[in-house]
């Protein structure tokens, strides 16, 4: 079925339509954008059963931003009146013009910017899902997680919990200028199970995931990850520290999705050029990698949580090839800081929510495909690990660091996984080395998408990221 368009928002438009006229008679550029998003979550753990409708992303309300003079001024609004949008254009026009004001009062230090451009175009987008999340069995799906739960508890008497988690969202967005009316509505989910298991005075949690562009139809899919998750807290149970050193590694698709996110998702993230924040803007047109990297990123490149029609300021998603057989080709832009920088936005302009500022941000950052076999990855290891499990990552785009914490990592010992783990693991380094000691690829990719980037230490939104397994060199502790 077609995920169906809000009709709140399609009572609003008219009124909205009202309120960019009246407000383009003062500024020179005017935008709305008003969405409408709502969802549901379900967690059930050995004790207890939680049911809700927040997500990350629901959200109801607008964010009018508008320009003139070189300037930029942006006003949301909870609520809105279509039938009296003049109430409206008074309340934002009379509260924008007093900040600017205040900024030449004050002699603040002003950015100068140019008018968006606003090219005629229409767009409606209703992509296709299962289930919408508000009107999906919620009693049957609360059993179906108990019994994935109780399942899980049933694995092993070391299993302390099993947590399962459940996340949909229905997203809708509307995004009107003088010249442009776009509207957008699809769904994503996704879902988690979390075996804790203990033994010996110590507990481990094994994790896995499933995520997809669809609805609350995904989460049967999460009874196949319970073994796979608690067979990997079992071997963290006897694993051991890693003796901190350099080692070839093999990454698996959801470590190579890491790396592609902390390596080349923020450090070529444009508006951080704009501010002088990232090495990235001075590697364009050099290596960065070895002939095996290429890497794409965007809403197009794969359909995964964060794979929309467009993004938050009204331009059409995008397929980015950053990285070309090595070669840094291109950064992704909010539509801003592409004016800023005399380049084109690339669908990246992405808010936490409608009452925060538009940011550069990641959607699907994925590393194409080799040709070569896991078989032939690990016979080719002397002496290091396969490393599995994203817990967390962060980067310096100013110096091109990375720094990852991963699960676990299986030791490789002349081309034969030995059975011995270590965990957890730090992955450091510098970016163009790890990527430049890429020497393998896989033929097989995975993109996933349960969780989160923040930008800095705030600004919260979906992303997803993958890849193939990659084989490569990478310090570890």
């Amino acid at each position: 079925m077609k995920a169906p368009f809000s009709e709140y928002l399609n009572s609003l438009m008219p009124g909205l339509k009202k309120l960019v006229e009246l407000l383009g008679q003062e500024f020179s550029y005017v935008s709305v954008l008003s969405t409408d998003s709502k969802g549901l979550t379900v967690g059930i753990s050995r004790h207890s059963k939680s049911v809700g409708n927040k997500t990350m992303t629901t959200e109801r309300g607008t964010v009018v931003r508008v320009y003139r003079d070189g300037l930029y001024s942006e006003y949301a609004l909870d609520r809105f009146d279509p039938q009296n949008p003049e109430a409206a254009a008074k309340e934002i026009s009379e509260t924008l013009n007093a900040q600017l004001e205040v900024l030449k009062a004050n002699s603040c230090r002003i950015y100068e910017t140019g008018p968006l451009p606003d090219e005629p175009l229409e767009l409606f987008v209703e992509k296709e899902t299962g289930v919408l999340p508000e009107e999906a069995d919620l009693p049957g799906l609360i059993a179906l997680l108990s019994e994935i739960s109780e399942k899980g508890l049933a694995l092993s008497e070391n299993v302390l919990d099993c947590i399962t988690r459940a996340q949909s969202t229905h997203i809708c967005k509307l995004f009107l200028t003088k010249n442009r009316c776009l509207r957008q509505s699809y769904v994503y989910s996704e879902g988690s199970v979390a075996l804790v298991v203990g033994r010996d005075g110590q507990n481990k949690v094994g994790y896995k995931s499933v995520s997809a562009l669809g609805g609350p139809e995904i989460f049967p899919g999460l009874a196949d990850k319970l073994e796979p998750a608690a067979k990997n807290a079992e071997l963290m149970l006897d694993s051991e520290r890693i003796v901190p050193g350099e080692y070839d590694i093999i990454a698996t698709p959801g470590i190579a999705g890491l790396i592609a996110h902390e390596a080349f998702g923020h450090g070529v993230e444009m508006d951080m050029f704009v501010k002088g924040r990232a090495l990235g803007a001075d590697y364009i047109g050099k290596r960065v990698g070895s002939d095996l990297v290429t890497m794409h990123e965007g809403a197009l490149c794969a359909e995964n949580v964060t794979s929309y029609a467009f993004d938050d300021e009204g331009t059409l998603a995008g397929d980015v090839v950053e990285i070309d057989r090595g070669i840094l080709k291109a950064g992704i832009c909010d539509a801003l800081a592409a004016l800023r920088l005399g380049t084109v936005p690339t669908g990246n302009g992405k808010r936490e929510n409608f009452e925060h500022k538009v940011y550069t941000r990641m959607t699907n950052t994925v590393f194409d495909t080799g040709t070569d076999s896991l078989e032939d990855m690990i016979a080719s290891v002397k002496y290091g690990y396969l490393l599995e499990g994203v817990e967390s990552g962060m980067e310096d785009p100013k110096h091109w660091g990375i720094q990852c914490i991963i699960q676990m990592g299986h030791e490789i010992k002349d081309g034969r996984l030995t059975g011995k783990v270590v965990s957890p693991v730090i992955m450091t380094g510098y970016v163009p080395d790890l990527l430049g000691n890429i020497t393998m690829a896989g033929t097989f990719s995975e993109v996933e998408g349960s969780g989160g980037c923040g930008k800095g230490h705030k600004e919260w939104v979906k992303v997803s990221d993958g890849g193939p397994y990659l084989k490569t060199k990478a310090r570890l502790g």
